[in-house]
């Protein structure tokens, strides 16, 4: 089982993303699983969390990434969930972690080492 979820939401050639506020580095919205908690309800509940107005409809599983990022060397555990559709405003609800959110052109952004796999896999330039 994956150690956390990360949500994919594209529309008119832009990417969801979220911005961490400990680093500035741009990333997939989601985070880690609670104990006994699937990678499903690990992602609404990271949705809710993080972007309370989001509005999410079905998920579907792309992929789960286990693996070792061959850049950072970071050992990835990952489950990622494509999003058919998103809707709501983009309100930040966990403000400590998270300081802005938007929908980005998918390249040129400084992204964490997870989130520059994703793209690089769903986006490839």
């Amino acid at each position: 089982m994956a150690k956390s979820s990360k949500l994919v939401a594209a529309r008119k050639g832009r990417v969801l993303v979220v911005r961490r506020r400990s680093d500035r580095l741009w990333m997939f919205p989601g985070g880690r699983k609670r104990v006994g908690e699937s990678e499903r309800k690990c992602l609404r509940r990271e949705i809710s969390e993080e972007l309370p107005n989001l509005r999410l409809g079905s998920v579907k599983l792309w992929k789960e990434v286990n693996a070792k990022n061959p850049r950072s060397g970071r050992k990835m555990s990952d489950a990622i969930f494509v999003a058919k559709s998103v809707s709501g405003r983009l309100k930040i609800g966990d403000k400590k972690e998270i300081d802005k959110a938007a929908w980005r052109k998918p390249r040129g952004l400084r992204l964490t080492p997870t989130s520059r796999y994703i793209r690089d896999k769903l986006f490839p330039s």
